[in-house]
């Protein structure tokens, strides 16, 4: 499983891509693909068939698609700014995610 700098629940910019400048909420992270969902960003549109037993009515749902974590910046939860991440172990042996633009704590 690879390392990963964001994480559930990250505010983050997209950098790249037709959504660029969207801000939006990591709902899921895929580290084996190096991918990520975020709300509201890469949606796809998916044609479903009706299923009585799982209570799906069908038609076309919109949802959203993994994008690549290269074209996603972290946000910094106080300033609201565009920041890469950085790793630190503190003296009692845990590691943090630290901003490179303030060194503020994200953990």
């Amino acid at each position: 499983m690879a390392k990963t700098h964001i994480k559930k629940d990250d505010q983050v910019l997209v950098i790249a891509g037709k959504d660029r400048g969207v801000v939006g909420k990591v709902l899921r992270v895929i580290p084996d693909k190096g991918r990520a969902v975020v709300e509201g960003v890469n949606m796809i549109k998916r044609h479903t068939r009706p299923n009585p037993n799982r209570q799906v009515q069908g038609g076309i749902v919109e949802r959203e698609a993994p994008v690549h974590i290269s074209n996603l910046m972290v946000l910094e939860p106080e300033a609201k700014v565009p920041t890469r991440i950085s790793r630190k172990r503190l003296d009692d042996g845990k590691t943090v995610r630290v901003a490179k633009r303030t060194g503020a704590a994200l953990d």
